[in-house]
């Protein structure tokens, strides 16, 4: 009755509230692959493949393609050998690590429900709610940041994760806008964080720091400043960074994270489920916690279905630092998922569910 009896997927796309920018691209719209197992009791699971500019390679065409042979690879099997299995499509598809992670999410939803168990409850149920920052993209149109900022600002947020470049004066002029609608429309309390994706270098950054002191700019953290692979940079910048440098595209699986440990490459890690899956999202948790390193949960430009999962790790373990989990406020779309609903900046899990939810189409 555990059995793996059938896997699909399909494309879908959410217009997104404003532009996402970065210094690795910018776009309006979110696309995904959903994929949904079933069981041969009945038992259901559901996980989402989002696209990044990060892995370029993972287009809705190589996703479908990567899920059909798995779904070669799976048919039949128990569910409860799908953790063996995945490790054998890792071999096959080791670039692929969103598309394994979202079908791994599909694969344990479904084994828990086999189980009778929620996501809350396997990740130990600390909480039950979790309040989110909300981020800024890189903007430079004043009327679209200021329609952002208000909007931001009318919902609650009070921490706003600003994108930067690496051109720094531009990336300046932009985080004092920032700072200047925060002033005017934002909550006394703001909090300002940045997101560099990768844009800087090690000289760079160090100047860009300097400009945020003299311009009186305060912020909490700066995420992912300089190249994933640029181990030299993150090592020279590690010692003088007066804020926690938190590393995301660095760190994709628990092998990383013990790198960052023993090179001393950063101060904490942001742990996305959507491109390190359920299993190796534990692993980084459980290593980054051991070394006292500062703990981020992030999420793609991905519908509540993949969301979700970030979510109920979130408030489960109650162990993050910062929570970055506002794809629910970027995409046009539901805000609701099984027993999770969106309340301001918060997401709160109603203890009694209000019925298995069905797959966004």
């Amino acid at each position: 009755m555990s059995r793996i009896e059938r896997i699909r997927f399909w494309k879908t796309c959410r217009p997104l509230r404003t532009l996402f920018r970065t210094s690795l691209g910018s776009k309006s719209i979110a696309t995904s692959v959903l994929v949904e197992v079933t069981l041969a009791g009945g038992a259901k699971g559901v996980g989402e493949v989002p696209t990044s500019f990060v892995l370029p390679h993972e287009t809705p065409d190589a996703i479908k393609a990567v899920l059909a042979d798995a779904r070669r690879l799976l048919a039949g099997a128990h569910i409860d050998d799908y953790p063996g299995l995945l490790a054998d499509l890792k071999k096959r598809f080791a670039a692929f690590h969103m598309t394994r992670s979202g079908l791994e999410v599909a694969l344990f939803r479904a084994a828990l429900a086999v189980r009778g168990e929620s996501e809350l409850t396997f990740w130990s149920g600390q909480s039950r709610s979790v309040e989110t920052d909300i981020t800024v993209t890189f903007i430079p149109d004043e009327q679209d940041l200021s329609r952002w900022m208000r909007h931001a600002a009318k919902i609650g947020f009070r921490h706003y994760k600003v994108k930067v470049t690496g051109d720094i004066e531009a990336d300046i002029a932009f985080v004092k806008a920032v700072r200047e609608h925060l002033r005017a429309v934002g909550p006394a309390d703001y909090v300002i964080r940045l997101d560099g994706n990768q844009g800087y270098k090690a000289g760079s950054y160090r100047r860009m720091l300097d400009e945020l002191q003299r311009a009186k700019i305060d912020i909490e953290l700066f995420e992912q400043p300089l190249a994933a692979d640029d181990f030299a940079g993150l090592r020279a910048i590690a010692g003088c960074s007066p804020v926690p440098v938190i590393l995301d595209e660095t760190v994709f699986d628990a092998e990383a994270c013990r790198r960052v440990i023993d090179e001393r490459l950063g101060d904490g890690v942001n742990i996305k489920i959507a491109k390190s899956g359920i299993a190796e999202s534990a692993a980084i948790l459980k290593c980054a916690r051991a070394a006292g390193l500062k703990l981020m949960i992030g999420c793609m430009t991905e519908t509540m279905i993949g969301l979700s999962a970030g979510i109920y790790m979130a408030a489960g373990t109650a162990a993050f630092d910062y929570v970055d989990l506002d794809a629910a406020h970027l995409l046009f779309g539901a805000r609701r998922y099984g027993d999770i609903e969106t309340a301001g900046r918060r997401y709160l899990i109603d203890g009694a569910a209000r019925g298995r939810s069905r797959p966004e189409r």
